[in-house]
């Protein structure tokens, strides 16, 4: 017979799982604020070896539109600038000899509006994730019913499982509203 306090438990992490990924995808997405998150997916080539941006340099941000890498090893400079122009994060490195730095440009009302779609779509499909989960477990407990779960234990854990899903949907719609309130802030 089925579990009902773990399969309730197993939807809850499942759900958690979409509406964090959803907001690590979101952090990836450049506002026109400097955030070194864009930056995750970079990787230089070291010593004969890829390995992440952040692991031969520092990375930080000294201002709201700045990004600032300092290589550890200064003979890293051209393979840092030549791993951030091959990447798809759209900015052009600028460099002192000891610092790399990227300036964030301030995007168009159009470009803003473009990225607050492409949010809300990265959203859409989390909350579709959920609904599936939903979905899935609401079927698991039908089936459980022909194993011997009661009609009204079956029903209580439905009710359950819709407010788990409620919170998880209000969750993304929250992470929505902050990321578009961070990219329609000029």
């Amino acid at each position: 017979m089925i579990d009902v306090k773990a399969t309730l438990k197993e939807t809850e992490e499942r759900m958690e799982m979409a509406a964090m990924y959803l907001e690590d995808q979101l952090s990836h997405v450049r506002a026109g604020r400097a955030n070194v998150a864009i930056l995750d997916g970079i990787r230089v080539s070291s010593y004969g070896s890829m390995v992440p941006l952040n692991q031969v340099a520092n990375v930080s941000t000294p201002d709201p539109r700045t990004i600032a890498i300092r290589p550890w090893d200064k003979k890293m400079i051209k393979d840092i600038e030549k791993a951030i122009m091959d990447s798809d994060v759209g900015i052009t490195p600028e460099n002192n000899g000891e610092i790399v730095r990227l300036g964030i440009p301030q995007p168009t009302e159009e470009r803003r509006k473009d990225l607050a779609k492409q949010c809300n779509k990265m959203g859409e499909k989390a909350k579709v994730e959920i609904r599936n989960v939903r979905s899935d477990i609401k079927d698991k407990l039908k089936k459980a019913i022909k194993d011997g779960l009661s009609e009204d234990n079956e029903k209580d854990a439905e009710v359950e499982l819709q407010k788990i899903h409620d919170k998880f949907i209000k969750k993304i719609d929250d992470l929505l509203a902050a990321k578009n309130k961070e990219i329609m802030t000029v």
